[in-house]
């Protein structure tokens, strides 16, 4: 997967993402039988889990999945169906506001969430009698990155491995991206046309909580997350909650052996932002092919399935324990 090339019908960064989360294989028809556990978390809110059991002994999957996503998004199921192949046990941990009923707190879900990666894989780890292998995608791979960084040695004790798939590991790189261009009106507008109607929810249970009509005149990620996203989790604004959540300028305290897979030419995340050699450290290994887009990477003929890059890093998790 390291030399990933898509197929020739799909050329460029944006065909090769919008066609797997749109139109590739797994469909929605094939989502595995997941089981539903409603977890309460530290400060008195609640995550739902959805797993995908396997035997008791057998190793351990969690995916902590994207801005917007859920356990039902392709690549999600593409990763249950690897899981189960392998037989592993697998999870989505969603995200607060992510499994389709609003969170009860004052606050959501951000890039930079570590506290709350670590409490998902900690309530994981206690129940796992084998490794717990950990994959991050997007939103929630910077958010995984942020938590070895923070766990140093001891993400050891959780862990075995992690990935980080299309993570946006310069925060400011990619908003800035996304919110320029073209990219601001076929990307960010589809964030927005999720994003505001559940800041609205949140705004209704708790009033004051941020400016609605400048939430509602947002068009642009920057915009939202100065509004929204960085006061409600304790951010000054925008820019410094891009610049805290990143996970780039922290890769060199990861122990725990890593994974960060990019593809550079991602349309989020700009190529020249990706990290180098020199910004890693020696648990770290950086897979950049060429092609693959934002955690698209579709293979095979017409119209082409996403199991391939599920597949590449199960091996390399297991390779790497």
């Amino acid at each position: 997967m390291k030399a990933y090339r898509a197929p020739w019908w799909l050329p460029g960064g944006h065909l090769q993402t919008i066609w797997p989360a749109l139109l590739a294989r797994p469909y929605l028809t094939e989502a595995p039988p997941y089981t539903r556990e409603r977890w309460h978390t530290p400060d008195d809110d609640f995550v739902d889990v959805d797993h995908l059991p396997a035997a008791p002994e057998a190793p351990w999957l969690v995916l902590f999945h994207g801005l917007e996503s859920s356990s039902m998004s392709r690549y999600a199921v593409a990763f249950a169906l690897a899981a189960q192949r392998r037989g592993w046990n697998f999870c989505v941990p969603h995200f607060r506001g992510c499994s389709g009923e609003p969170n009860l707190l004052p606050r959501s879900y951000h890039s930079g969430d570590f506290a709350e990666i670590g409490f998902m894989l900690g309530r994981i780890r206690e129940r796992a009698t084998a490794p717990v292998y950990a994959a991050g995608v997007s939103l929630g791979g910077n958010a995984l990155l942020r938590w070895a960084e923070e766990a140093g040695e001891t993400a050891t004790r959780v862990a075995r491995a992690v990935t980080a798939i299309s993570a946006p590991v310069d925060l400011a790189a990619a908003g800035h991206a996304l919110d320029s261009g073209i990219k601001r009106h076929i990307y960010a507008r589809m964030f927005l046309r999720t994003l505001k109607p559940h800041a609205l929810a949140k705004l209704q249970q708790h009033p004051g909580l941020f400016d609605r009509e400048r939430m509602l005149a947002a068009t642009t990620l920057h915009a939202f997350d100065d509004c929204v996203t960085a006061p409600m989790h304790g951010f000054a604004d925008a820019d410094d909650y891009w610049c805290r959540a990143s996970a780039k300028p922290h890769l060199k305290e990861i122990r725990v052996p890593t994974l960060v897979f990019n593809a550079r030419n991602d349309p989020f995340v700009p190529g020249w932002s990706l990290p180098g050699p020199r910004d890693v450290g020696s648990a770290v290994t950086l897979w950049q092919p060429a092609d693959g887009g934002h955690v698209g990477f579709p293979a095979g003929g017409f119209p082409s399935h996403v199991h391939a890059m599920p597949e590449a890093v199960c091996a390399w998790l297991s390779a790497a324990a």
